[in-house]
């Protein structure tokens, strides 16, 4: 498994994602850590709209990736603001307050990694929406296995 974690600069504003590969043959351990994460990335992008949370929209990917028995190999935040700076405000996270405002690109990057096998990160930017979220990375979340 490999992780690519790709950034953009345009006009002065940045842009983030994140996908990982499989290099060859795919062990069932990894397809399944895959699929737990594609599944809590989606959840996550779910729970973005105007109003959400922040340590909300991450307990919404952090509880599935707990219940499956990960909680300890989720060890970041959730995502964060992606503007002129790639890391800012709002931070997405557990212990995180505040609520999201209308019209603000956040990324939602859940990752699991197994110490001494490897991880997987599938990370997006959005837009936050009144209903809901806009999803500026238009890419396959399936798993690619080169």
């Amino acid at each position: 498994m490999v992780t690519l974690d790709f950034g953009a600069l345009y006009k002065g504003y940045h842009a983030d994602m994140t996908r990982t590969v499989a290099l060859g043959h795919v062990d069932g351990w990894q397809r399944e850590v895959y699929d737990l994460v594609r599944e809590a990335q989606r959840a996550g992008r779910e729970a973005v709209r105007q109003g959400a949370g922040a340590g909300d929209v991450d307990a919404a990917s952090r509880s599935l990736i707990a219940e499956a028995g990960h909680a300890e190999h989720f060890r970041h935040g959730l995502g964060h603001g992606v503007g002129l700076e790639i890391h800012e405000e709002p931070f997405l996270g557990p212990s995180r307050t505040g609520r999201l405002e209308d019209r603000v690109p956040i990324t939602v990057e859940p990752g699991v990694y197994l110490p001494g096998r490897g991880g997987v990160r599938i990370e997006d930017t959005l837009v936050t929406r009144e209903g809901g979220s806009e999803l500026l990375t238009k890419t396959t979340k399936e798993l690619l296995v080169l």
